[in-house]
């Protein structure tokens, strides 16, 4: 749940701050295309749609399931400290995993879900991946709570890739991968030594007006309670969540890691914190979480219980305590990277060894926008990302905007991109990349009709 950390999988999808083109109305006709197939699925095309064909040929990759993988090692260590954290009377696991399942969802799952209102920044175009107007690659692990709960569960962990439109930088790239976990509990259970005090106010009906409203939510809402809960029971509920998070920092980072809590914001959580821990001379966002709202536990069925919600982003742990220092590492399939880790003892983790360094290739690239779009309103950088990522792939390690400019006399905006070129395998000739540069200046006059400087 709650996306966190500022690398990859770790910053909230509510606390986007990039460039945005509006998401009023799809700003393209529809794809050539009229159906795609995703995952064993068919699906309609239409304006909304954005996936790319390179994004596409991630799914089912499954590098968290990957044995040896940094991923995976990262995965089992968290499942593992949650299966001894929590045992039933028998001294069984309490906690349920889901590692597998479908990464395509309903917009109804990504966002309504998990109370994110229909105007909300993280619902834009270019923001997400897009299979059609009401399915997209899931933004977020969060996207399968409801239908978790709704099943019955109450103690689960889903571990899984989630699809980002991103920047291109060394902890940035369009997958990467969450666990987010839920906790649920009644009232017999939370006040099992004070069975007088309630979970709820006396003054709050219990009902939810309706049932597909999705109240605004805010930034300056209450964030020392909901009003229907009673103080005693968040009170019990932050402190069973915050001893048990605290738990798998030290249990991963090391008991004498120094932490703090950081209250923040998310629309399915009130109250909210992220974790942070003082790594190499700085604080270090690790994790969020929060108390749940209620109203989400309502639209799953459940009416009678309280529970507290976390996510974490795999990368950022791994590239943490591995000192892994380009995200693009994880994907590489070279086995003088795979050959390092092991799963034979999850507890002593190997430092990555660099194979070797590769020297960069820089190129700029400058163009003119169509007249009747400018920088900041109708172009977003990450249509560009998306397509040098189709053309050039893992090629390139980094693109920047360095310059934006618009035209006093004419009216016309231009942009320039910095595109660093490094492949993690081997040394890049400058000829080879000079034609790759072509092609994606190519591509980008045909996909955007802009006009080459």
């Amino acid at each position: 749940m709650l996306l966190t950390l500022r690398v990859q999988g770790t910053r909230h999808l509510v606390k986007s701050t990039r460039w945005l083109a509006s998401s009023a109305a799809p700003e393209k006709s529809p794809p050539a295309q009229p159906h795609l197939e995703v995952n064993g699925s068919t699906f309609a095309t239409d304006g909304w749609t954005n996936v790319t064909p390179k994004i596409l040929s991630y799914i089912g990759a499954n590098k968290h399931l990957q044995m040896d993988h940094p991923l995976s090692i990262i995965r089992q260590r968290i499942v593992n400290y949650f299966y001894g954290a929590y045992r039933n009377q028998r001294g069984n696991p309490m906690f349920s995993v889901y590692d597998n399942l479908n990464p395509v969802v309903t917009v109804q799952q990504n966002f309504e879900n998990l109370l994110i209102p229909a105007d909300h920044v993280s619902r834009q175009k270019s923001d997400c991946y897009y299979i059609n107007q009401q399915h997209l690659l899931r933004a977020h692990t969060t996207a399968h709570q409801v239908e978790l709960i709704s099943g019955g569960l109450d103690n689960f962990l889903v571990v899984g890739e989630v699809y980002r439109r991103d920047e291109i930088d060394s902890t940035h790239y369009p997958v990467f991968h969450q666990a987010d976990a839920v906790r649920l509990v009644t009232k017999d259970k939370l006040f099992e030594r004070n069975p007088g005090l309630e979970l709820f106010e006396e003054t709050w009906s219990g009902s939810l007006a309706d049932p597909k409203l999705i109240l605004p939510s805010s930034k300056f809402m209450d964030q020392t309670k909901q009003p229907c809960h009673t103080l005693e029971a968040v009170k019990l509920m932050e402190h069973e969540m915050k001893h048990v998070l605290v738990g798998l920092t030290k249990d991963l980072f090391g008991p004498r890691i120094k932490y703090r809590w950081v209250d923040t914001y998310f629309p399915f959580t009130q109250p909210s914190w992220e974790l942070e821990i003082y790594f190499k001379d700085n604080w270090l966002e690790v994790l969020g979480c929060g108390i749940m709202r209620h109203e989400i536990l309502q639209r799953s069925g459940v009416h009678q219980s309280i529970g507290y919600a976390f996510g974490v982003g795999l990368e950022r742990l791994a590239m943490v305590l591995f000192d892994i220092p380009d995200i693009r590492l994880f994907w590489s399939n070279d086995s003088g990277f795979l050959s390092q880790f092991s799963e034979k003892d999850l507890q002593n983790l190997a430092k990555y060894k660099p194979i070797s360094h590769y020297p960069q290739c820089t190129n700029d690239l400058s163009f003119w926008l169509p007249d009747d779009v400018e920088v900041d309103a109708g172009f977003s950088p990450n249509d560009f990302y998306d397509l040098v990522r189709s053309v050039a792939g893992d090629m390139v390690e980094q693109i920047s905007l360095v310059d934006k400019f618009k035209h006093p006399k004419t009216g016309k905006s231009s942009v320039c991109f910095r595109i660093v070129y490094r492949h993690m395998e081997r040394t890049l000739t400058q000829a080879e990349v000079n034609e790759v540069h072509k092609q994606i200046a190519s591509a980008s006059v045909d996909s955007f009709k802009v006009q080459i400087r």
